[in-house]
């Protein structure tokens, strides 16, 4: 079983694999994008980071029933299941993430004075193919 295609099943195979700056490069991408999503998701309910409904374009608000918070709670959802998506199959997970990124990027381009952020995510979303392209590499088997 090679490192380059698989998971490492041994010890020394896992020490190889840690070895791969490839390697490092998916955990790194693939524990990133399983961490941040699930705590931002979870953050949508609390706004304690940030208060999320001012990051809902007009627009949006004006589709989705109820509150802009409401939306943020099913924002919420969404980017928690991303971030288990990630974890659980990252090759499928990691275009989950991109996609819902492309749409957060669709959103924050239509509010004025977001486009930094719109940007920000733009690398965000690099990160998220980089991890999926790298997950087919490294897949285990069970994905």
């Amino acid at each position: 079983m090679s490192s380059a295609t698989t998971s490492p099943t041994t010890p020394a195979a896992r020490r190889s694999a840690l070895a791969d700056p490839g390697y490092q490069a998916f955990l790194i991408l693939r524990t990133g994008f399983t961490v941040a999503p699930i705590l931002f998701g979870l953050d949508k309910f609390a706004n304690l980071l940030v208060d999320w409904p001012a990051y809902l374009a007009p627009w949006i608000d004006g589709l989705v029933p109820g509150s802009a918070q409401a939306a943020m709670y099913a924002v919420g959802v969404v980017e928690i299941a991303a971030g288990i998506a990630v974890a659980l199959a990252p090759r499928f997970g990691g275009w989950l993430v991109a996609g819902w990124l492309a749409g957060i990027i669709v959103n924050l381009l239509t509010i004025p004075g977001h486009y930094d952020i719109a940007v920000r995510d733009f690398g965000l979303l690099l990160g998220a193919v980089a991890l999926a392209r790298l997950a087919r590499r490294y897949r285990a088997e069970r994905q």
